[in-house]
């Protein structure tokens, strides 16, 4: 981003271009520097952090600031961040000067995120969009202490709870759960109830106040109903189902119990409204819809933040379904395969979890809705992090993949790819039509904004987030094939972690579109790029 310690022309043309995000902050500065100024200083501050351009109007247009008052106008706001009855704490920031291509003098100043929660002028501030809001609610700036000093909020202890507060009903449950999910075999089979709770930190000591007992994690995963709405007046999961009646809702299901409970309920909701579409991997059927459902519901129970009023919500609609809850992010935006680091908000529940075979090794799931929602409605899901996390995944109730990896011909990448739209030669097929310019990769008309060809598969439309995983996927196609021409198809797939199914389509569109080329018979011939 930055060359010599300055930002680069670049880079600010594409900032002032995208304009003002929960990251990025323009003032125009006209009369000096102003207090809404410090104000969005304060708020990236309790934040991610972020960058604000002083010298630029709300639309990006860059107006300028006077080159003879930037160095005084630099003074002004260090001693201003570094004064202690404005800011608290202070912070120590280092502006730069710097000029877009016309020659105007700008500001810039690179705000990182704070481990403390600051106020200016004894007000604190936060970024919500491209906005800065003033927090005086008591539970809002609880919620931000939390984020900021990642408390984990399940260790609390409630010193005054018993075991007969808890659901003594699922302890055989749980066991056999955990031994069925082990393979027939797990610790928690030969303990006593207590042994278990301890085994499993549901039970344990809080070193900084010595307190002893029930932390909130057990009371949430194993807690008898009128336990958990003392200890969460809030709690609630709201199934809905809006198909016909989108205003309210065609079905509905209120949970508040117990998370292993509400979990089996959840599942029930989403059996009862959602398609269980034929699907074979290998030799075996396997439910798609439970699969995805699995993963949405277990990452909304057992990663929320149970301190927060908000109401979590799996919701059903016509062409998507969704789960939201309340979260303690670390940062703001789309999560994908390749930008994910897993970090768990309640490291007892996922656990648990895991444990009793609701959820898998971190981070897993968001690989298997990528890799199962594509079979189950031919588009990807969108994972958006934030105070609110929020997994959508599409639905198509007309989309069939209907593929059987025993049935498939066993060739690999070194036969051309064949159906009955394409021909069985392709070196005999011309390269381009009317319709259809020669371009690259990087040209607007590539191969990620053509519909998949295929009998099955629907002319689908890919949000931004599915456009990138799929360009990065066909991009890492052509980098392995240019080191390994003679690669399978099976082998492809294994190294990218997708299925034959996808490599099939993504190698049949790089080829009609002209980028690769097939050269030689289909045993001992090769892919070139072209």
């Amino acid at each position: 981003m930055k060359k010599d310690n300055v930002m680069d022309i670049s880079t600010l043309e594409s900032i002032l271009e995208i304009g003002e995000t929960v990251a990025v902050e323009f003032k125009r500065c006209g009369n000096g520097i102003e207090n809404d100024t410090y104000e969005s200083v304060c708020s990236f501050l309790n934040r991610f952090g972020g960058d604000l351009f002083l010298g630029v109007l709300d639309n990006g247009k860059v107006k300028g600031i006077p080159e003879k008052s930037a160095s005084d106008m630099v003074k002004n706001f260090i001693s201003v961040v570094s004064n202690p009855l404005l800011f608290s704490p202070t912070i120590y920031l280092s502006p730069e000067i710097i000029k877009n291509a016309e020659g105007k003098t700008i500001i810039h100043v690179h705000i990182p995120p704070s481990a403390e929660v600051h106020s200016y002028k004894k007000v604190i501030y936060d970024r919500v969009d491209d906005a800065d809001v003033k927090v005086t609610s008591t539970s809002q700036i609880a919620q931000m202490y939390i984020r900021k000093q990642e408390i984990f909020t399940e260790r609390k202890i409630y010193p005054y709870a018993t075991i007969d507060d808890l659901r003594l009903d699922l302890f055989p449950k749980v066991r056999r759960m955990a031994v069925n999910n082990a393979g027939g075999k797990h610790p928690w089979e030969e303990m006593s109830d207590q042994e278990l709770l301890v085994s499993a930190g549901l039970y344990g000591v809080d070193l900084a106040t010595g307190q002893k007992g029930y932390n909130l994690a057990a009371i949430m995963l194993l807690g008898k109903d009128e336990v958990i709405m003392n200890v969460c007046p809030a709690y609630m999961t709201d199934a809905l189902l809006r198909k016909v009646n989108v205003d309210r809702y065609d079905d509905r299901e209120t949970v508040r119990t117990n998370l292993i409970e509400s979990y089996d309920i959840l599942m029930e909701f989403a059996r009862k409204h959602l398609l269980d579409k034929f699907f074979l991997e290998g030799v075996s059927r396997i439910s798609l819809r439970n699969i995805i459902a699995r993963e949405m519901i277990s990452n909304t129970l057992m990663h929320r933040e149970f301190t927060s009023s908000y109401i979590a919500k799996f919701v059903i609609e016509e062409n998507r379904m969704y789960v939201e809850n309340a979260s303690r992010a670390v940062k703001n935006g789309f999560i994908t395969p390749d930008n994910m680091e897993p970090n768990p908000k309640n490291p007892i529940i996922a656990s648990f979890f895991r444990n009793i075979g609701y959820a898998d090794t971190l981070g897993s799931g968001t690989r298997k809705l990528f890799k199962y929602s594509e079979y189950y409605s031919g588009q990807y899901p969108e994972f958006k992090e934030g105070d609110i996390f929020k997994i959508t995944v599409p639905l198509d109730d007309s989309y069939s993949l209907d593929f059987d990896f025993v049935n498939e011909p066993p060739n690999g990448l070194n036969e051309p790819p064949n159906g009955l739209n394409e021909p069985q030669n392709v070196l005999n097929e011309p390269q381009n039509g009317l319709n259809e310019p020669q371009n690259g990769l990087n040209e607007p008309q590539n191969v990620l904004n053509e519909p998949p060809n295929g009998l099955n598969e629907p002319q689908n439309v890919l949000n931004e987030p599915q456009k990138m995983i799929r360009k990065h996927r066909i991009e890492k196609i052509i980098e392995i094939i240019l080191d390994n021409p003679h690669i399978t198809r099976a082998e492809l797939a294994k190294l990218l972690g997708v299925s034959e199914a996808t490599i099939k389509r993504d190698v049949s569109e790089l080829n009609k579109s002209g980028k690769i080329e097939y050269l030689g018979s289909s045993k001992a011939g090769k892919w070139i790029v072209k």
